[in-house]
């Protein structure tokens, strides 16, 4: 039988996962609430604030390469931050900065120009008048957990709204929050190379 490879845009305030392991939690969305696909299982996560590119499948050996640092598959991420980051910060990005006694790798970074097209978010982020935002896009080759969000709180610029828009080749255009499509093996095979 043929494995499944599934791409989903995940909404704000959706968990990466099919169950909320939280019984005292209040009811939480989670995958199973927008896909009926069984045995599939996300590669990587997206935390519960954070929407976008997420890559589910049931092939274990795909999901050991995406997740496995040594084959350093890129994420791209477009990061609203609160403020404009100054040329410094934005060097210290991309050299890597250390949170939790952890150094992260370099990163590929860069303000955006325009603020990106995305649907909004539901509820918006919080709207201050005097304190500008800004747009990054970062590019990552490891995934720790909140790391978008502790990177830029590190260097000065706390993340307001964080999307993936891309793992690797897979990009999120053609997609809504809350769909999701079939990957075709053309799609697929740049993970094996």
């Amino acid at each position: 039988m043929p494995h499944r490879y599934i791409l989903f845009y995940k909404p704000f305030n959706v968990l990466s996962q099919f169950s909320d392991r939280d019984p005292n939690a209040p009811e939480r969305q989670t995958l199973k609430d927008y896909i009926s696909v069984p045995s599939v299982y996300s590669v990587g996560r997206l935390d519960r604030d954070s929407e976008g590119l997420l890559l589910l499948t049931d092939d274990r050996k795909l999901k050991y390469r995406l997740g496995e640092r040594k084959f350093a598959h890129p994420r791209t991420y477009w990061v609203q931050v609160e403020r404009i980051p100054d040329a410094e910060a934005l060097e210290r990005l991309r050299r890597g900065v250390t949170i939790q006694n952890y150094r992260t790798r370099p990163a590929q970074v860069q303000q955006l120009i325009d603020e990106p097209i995305l649907p909004p978010r539901n509820p918006p982020i919080r709207y201050r008048k005097n304190v500008p935002t800004a747009w990054l896009e970062l590019t990552l080759t490891e995934g720790r957990n909140r790391q978008v969000r502790r990177m830029t709180a590190a260097v000065g610029f706390p993340t307001l709204r964080l999307v993936r828009v891309a793992i690797a080749h897979l990009r999120l255009d053609g997609l809504e929050p809350g769909r999701w499509r079939d990957l075709s093996p053309r799609e697929i095979k740049p993970f094996w190379r």
